[in-house]
């Protein structure tokens, strides 16, 4: 019998998590024969328009369970209907799995479903939604988590990723793969959600946090020391680090690091080994310091990385040391 996957929708739903779909549905053709029955559900059934205002056709939430419901996100988070939480407070322990797309996340805290569990969101709304809900436990810089029954996605395609991790839970890695190949994408990105700009992640909300921000990815082959962005900005050194924490989150280190690191993925991703030019060019200063600070934020080394982007680029991939 097909599994049933059901997305559900509400008013303002962003579209892009149809895509979802279309990964069960390759999945089908790949296999073979009809594993997943896709369906589009809202609490009550009928039309419901999407955040861009095109209008879908849904059914109400059936009696019978499901194997999986995938609840949508907002394009902006904001109270759901009562109706709506209701129907995933019961339709959400009777089903397999229940997976959150994007800031599909806010909605399902909202419906007590990600008490203590380890969940991820859009890098720009996670920290609001651990306000709101601190019962949660955030991981925001991976593309999907998986803790138990439940599966959470970051932020917009990142639903695409979760969708093929489903699937590879259910119908192995190949399926996936093969999948993945037809819609012209990774089976797995590399890295987690630092593909957004850290210096955009880290804006300062005044003119001189900005300009260190800006003159330390301009100069990462430097120590960048606190005395040193305190003296480009004409900042004593004490005043900069609390100013540039208030502002950033960070402290002058760690954001250092992790500009450094966007900058090492990049060059890595682009095939721009070897490992040690890449250290010296991105100021980590020695191979070693690199691979700790690639395992402790990616979960993997920079030569694994390298040896992946070389092999998705058709390069012939030597060992790497």
């Amino acid at each position: 019998m097909a599994a049933r996957i059901a997305l559900v929708v509400f008013p303002g739903f962003q579209i892009l998590d149809f895509a979802t779909l279309t990964v069960f549905e390759l999945a089908n053709h790949v296999h073979g024969s009809p594993r997943y029955q896709v369906e589009t559900i809202s609490h009550s059934g009928g039309t419901v328009a999407s955040s861009s205002g095109v209008p879908v056709s849904t059914q109400p939430f059936a009696r019978r369970a499901y194997d999986t419901l995938l609840i949508a996100g907002p394009t902006i988070p904001a109270p759901a209907e009562p109706e709506l939480l209701a129907a995933l407070r019961r339709a959400s322990p009777r089903a397999r799995r229940t997976g959150c797309l994007c800031t599909g996340a806010f909605i399902a805290a909202e419906a007590g479903l990600l008490a203590g569990r380890r969940i991820t969101t859009h890098w720009a709304l996670g920290q609001e939604l651990k306000k709101r809900h601190p019962d949660i436990v955030l991981d925001d810089d991976k593309i999907w988590v998986n803790d138990g029954p439940l599966w959470t996605s970051a932020g917009m395609t990142a639903c695409i990723d979760l969708a093929l991790a489903l699937v590879e839970a259910d119908l192995g890695v190949e399926i996936a793969k093969a999948v993945a190949r037809k819609m012209v994408m990774y089976h797995r990105r590399t890295g987690g959600q630092s593909q957004f700009s850290s210096l955009s992640e880290m804006d300062g909300a005044s003119d001189r946090i900005r300009t260190a921000l800006v003159f330390a990815k301009e100069n990462l082959r430097q120590p960048l020391s606190v005395e040193q962005l305190a003296d480009h900005v004409h900042w004593s050194p004490r005043h900069f680090s609390r100013a540039f924490r208030e502002q950033t989150g960070h402290s002058p280190a760690k954001a250092i690091e992790k500009l450094r690191l966007e900058a090492a993925r990049a060059l890595i991703e682009d095939g721009m080994g070897p490992i040690g030019r890449i250290a010296a060019q991105t100021g980590f200063g020695d191979e070693e310091r690199m691979r700790r600070a690639f395992v402790r934020t990616l979960g993997k080394p920079p030569q694994a990385l390298l040896r992946e982007a070389r092999q998705r680029n058709g390069y012939d991939v030597p060992e790497l040391a």
